[in-house]
Formats: C-alpha cells, sequence, structure tokens
C-alpha cells in the first residue's frame, strides 16, 4: 500500500505532497488539468514511466518478503527517483538500477490501461496462464524452461538441415566454386610478409644503378686514403677514427653489392608480375594471411559437400528424435494451461456477473509447433467473437480479464492503477465499473482516474486535480467539496440542484 508520495518540479505541477488510505483512491478534475500527468509521475517511481519529475519519493508498506532487496512483509519502503543529467533511482537508499526496479515493483504494482488493446491476443493470454500454471505448480517453470531449451535445439537443427537440403540441390556447383577458389589461392602459393619482402626488393633494384654510379664517384677515396693517414702521422693524430671510417665506409658498399650479387638472377618484371598479383589477392581479401584462412575454409567446406548425404542423414534421424521430446514437453504444458484456463474463465465470470455481462469463455485449439507450444488460445463471450461485440462490451470484459490476472500477477495488498477506466461508459456500465472495483479496493489499494459520478462516489479517498494560469495542483476533498466537484462532472461548470442532490445521494 502507497502512503505517500512527494514530487517536484514535474511539468505542470510544482510540488505535490499527498497521503493516502487503503481502498480506492481516484482523481478528478477539468480536462486537461494534469491528471494521466500526475498518475505517469507516480508509475515513474516504479520505473513503469519515464522519469520527468526532479525529485520524486513514494512511501509505502511492503506486501512481499523478498531476500534479494532485503525486505520483509510490512517493512515500510521507501524509493526516490532524482533526475539531473540522467535518472537515479534509489530503494531504501541503496541505488538501484531501473531494470531491477521494475522487476522489483512487478510483484506491487499493476498498471491497466484501456489505451492497450492487445490483452486478448493469444501470446498475451499464453504468458498469463503460464504465470498462473507457475503459481499452482511448482515445476511448471522448470518444465517450460525445459521445452524452450529443446525447441531452442530443435530450431537451430531444423535451420542447419534446411541449409543442407538447399544445399545439396546446388552441391555440384558449390563444389566446383570451392575448388576453383582452392585452386586459384594454391596456384599463386603466396606465403605471410611476402608481398612486403617483394616491395622492399623492389625499392633495392630502382635504386641499382643510381646507387652503383655513386660507389664509383667515391672510389678515389680509397685509393687515396693512404695520403690521409700520412698526414695524420706527422701531424702525430691518432689515426685510427679515419681508418675505422674507410672501413665502415668500405663494409657498407661491399654489403651493397652482396645484394646486387643476390639480385642478379631475378627479373624485375617477374618481380612486378608477381606483386600486382599479391596485390589483387589482398584486395580482394584484406591480408595474404586472411587470404589463406579463406582456403582453408574453403578447404572444409569442400570436404563437408562431400560428405552431405551423410550429415543430412544423421541431421535428420537427430530431428526426429528431438522433436518427439519438444512434443512431449508441450503437451505438458498445454495439460497445465487447460487447468489454469479454468481457473482464470471462472474468475472473469465472477467479475462478469457484476459487469452484467456472462459467459466469457477461453478456448485452447492445437496450432503448428511454435516457441509457445502447441496452444492457441482464443476468447469468446456468449459463443461469439470479439471481434462482433460493442465497444462498452469489450472494456467491461477486458476489465474483467485484467483485474482477474492481477490476482496472480501481483500480491494480495498490492496496487493497481487504473487509467481512465471508466471513460466514455454509460450510467449503467459505470456504476457495474464501480461495484467491481468497489469489491476489489477490499484486497488492494486503487489508485484511477475518473470521468464518471458513479466510480468517484464509490471512492474511499477523492483527489481533485485543477489547473490555474498554466500551474497545476491536486488537493484532497471533504465530503462537502465532493459533492459540488461529483455535481461538476453531471451538470458541467453550470451546477443545477438537480445534479446537487444526485450527488449527495451518490454519496449516501
Amino acid at each position: 500500500m502507497i502512503n505517500r508520495i512527494f514530487i517536484k518540479d514535474f511539468l505542470s505541477f510544482d510540488e505535490v505532497d499527498l497521503e493516502f488510505d487503503k481502498g480506492l483512491v481516484v482523481f478528478t478534475g477539468p480536462s486537461g488539468a494534469g491528471k494521466s500527468i500526475l498518475m505517469e509521475s507516480i508509475l515513474s517511481l516504479f520505473a513503469i514511466k519515464e522519469a520527468k519529475a526532479k525529485l520524486a519519493e513514494v512511501v509505502l508498506y511492503s506486501s512481499i518478503n523478498d531476500e534479494d532487496f532485503d525486505i520483509s512483509k510490512n517493512d515500510e519502503i521507501v524509493i526516490k527517483e532524482i533526475r539531473k543529467d540522467k535518472t537515479r533511482y534509489l530503494l531504501n537508499n541503496q541505488t538501484i538500477s531501473k531494470k531491477r526496479l521494475h522487476r522489483f515493483s512487478s510483484l506491487l504494482i499493476k498498471h491497466l490501461s484501456l489505451k492497450d488493446k492487445s490483452d486478448f491476443e493469444s501470446a498475451k493470454l499464453i504468458d498469463s496462464l503460464d504465470l498462473l500454471s507457475s503459481k499452482t505448480n511448482k515445476n511448471f517453470i522448470s518444465l517450460r524452461n525445459s521445452f524452450q531449451e529443446e525447441y531452442k535445439k530443435l530450431s537451430l537443427l531444423q535451420k542447419e538441415l534446411n541449409k543442407l537440403v538447399e544445399d545439396e540441390n546446388k552441391v555440384e556447383e558449390l563444389k566446383e566454386f570451392a575448388k576453383f577458389e582452392i585452386e586459384k589461392i594454391e596456384a599463386l602459393d603466396p606465403k605471410v610478409e611476402e608481398y612486403e619482402n617483394l616491395i622492399e626488393i623492389k625499392r633495392k633494384l630502382s635504386k641499382k644503378d643510381k646507387i652503383e654510379d655513386a660507389i664509383k664517384s667515391v672510389a678515389p677515396i680509397f685509393e687515396n686514403s693512404h695520403y690521409v693517414s700520412n698526414a695524420l702521422e706527422l701531424l702525430e693524430v691518432d689515426g685510427s677514427f679515419f681508418d675505422d671510417a674507410i672501413n665502415e665506409l668500405n663494409n657498407h658498399f661491399e654489403k651493397f653489392n652482396d645484394t646486387l650479387y643476390e639480385l642478379e638472377d631475378l627479373d624485375i618484371e617477374d618481380v612486378l608480375n608477381r606483386i600486382e598479383k599479391l596485390s589483387s589477392l589482398q584486395k580482394r581479401f584484406g591480408s595474404i594471411k586472411e587470404a589463406l584462412e579463406y582456403k582453408e575454409q574453403k578447404k572444409i567446406e569442400l570436404e563437408k559437400y562431400e560428405n552431405i548425404t551423410f550429415e543430412k542423414s544423421k541431421l535428420e534421424k537427430d530431428i526426429k528424435s528431438l522433436k518427439i521430446k519438444v512434443e512431449e514437453l508441450a503437451l505438458n504444458i498445454s495439460n497445465e494451461r487447460k487447468k489454469s484456463v479454468i481457473t482464470l474463465e471462472k474468475r472473469i465470470n465472477h467479475y462478469l456477473k457484476f459487469l452484467y455481462l456472462s459467459n466469457a469463455k477461453i478456448l485452447i485449439e492445437k496450432k503448428t509447433l511454435d516457441s509457445t507450444g502447441f496452444d492457441e488460445v482464443i476468447f469468446e463471450l456468449n459463443g461469439v467473437d470479439l471481434d462482433t461485440i460493442s465497444s462498452g462490451e469489450f472494456n467491461r470484459l477486458r476489465l474483467a480479464l485484467l483485474t482477474s490476472i492481477s490476482e496472480f500477477q501481483i500480491v494480495e495488498n498490492g496496487v493497481l492503477f487504473l487509467d481512465e477506466i471508466d471513460a466514455n461508459l454509460s450510467g449503467k456500465e459505470s456504476s457495474a465499473i464501480a461495484t467491481v472495483l468497489s469489491e476489489l479496493s477490499k484486497s488492494y489499494q486503487i489508485f484511477a482516474i475518473s470521468h464518471q459520478p458513479q466510480l468517484t462516489s464509490t471512492a474511499n479517498q477523492h483527489f481533485l486535480v485543477d489547473k490555474k494560469d498554466g500551474k497545476s495542483s491536486v488537493k484532497l476533498l471533504n465530503k462537502k467539496q465532493r459533492i459540488y466537484e461529483i455535481s461538476r462532472m453531471i451538470s458541467g461548470e453550470n451546477i443545477t440542484d438537480e445534479a446537487l442532490q444526485f450527488a449527495t445521494n451518490l454519496l449516501k
């Protein structure tokens, strides 16, 4: 149960500080006053909506024991939301991620919106039946996890088989292509770093003539070096530095000549052609190493193509065996869902009695096996498809469904948020919804935005949301103020005596 909320700097609200009681809490007010904005701000504290307030805080009492969050039943819980450059969440002064906060909140909080029309889709109904099954059968989650794991394996094997069958149809073409690719690379027989070495050789060959001419031009240095040695000796200067320099210079020239000797047998045209071929290979694959890896990959593929018939036969056998196991698991899951259908159907029809409807039926039909199993869930009302019923019937049926699901999605004494649950309904339909929510509020704290006097009059707390000069405010109404607000909802801004009398009678 939520005890208090505090919100600061949230769109048109400067500051909100409200305390709540058990039961049904209703927000009313003129259109555009900020009712939905206020509801969203509260929901954002549970990571259900996006945070927009600079600072927000909610205080509630726990209805659960949760070791992960070190929370026991009846503990006071404080959730804070602080938004600066990014939004931070704190649970009892401990930082918590939005994802973990949402997981924690899902045990206590449920948001029902009539704007979402997907609740009768088979996939969503299956999720609800699975959740109910997990509440009544402790082994159900393990059963479903086993099915999903085995189904995933089956899907992967089936994809592999499909590819093999596809490959088998064009295997000769694929074999020829693989052989061609292998032979093309093997014919070139490239070596890692060969391209870089050839570029260096090309560079040396291109400078060969110039270097030879330069060496010839300095040959007199060696022929006349003894003159320098004699001069240094006469000067009584140690000439070893000169001898070392001459020797070093001579070594460099001889090293070049040795290189020329090694390159004598090389044909520059052959080198250039080889460089061009290796360059083309590198452009295609990125590097010589990657080209060689590609060749090995093609060899593996070629071997696989040679063995494709054997692999196909083995895969087919594995799939047949795994399919039997998966279908058995799917059948067990389906049996559990059928038990849950009875429970869910019973609860829905219980609420439909208050909503002037009856005979809702949930049918499970068999479909082609997929990741959810064999089951296709179909919803009927009085034996007809939901596409043929009126919008008023649809909304009341949906309320019964969502209310029933909430009973096992969140714990007793949890909190339900209802977004414009009675919008565009007749007086009779609104009264019916008020009856259901009044009954439900004995077990849950319910927050609702209301547009009708019937639901508003049954509230345990009635808050008015108003806006003046662009600023929204919210306040708790006393009995006299409630009569006035309900009268406004009945007759508009010009309140009549009849509206006042009707509002007074509703509150009685």
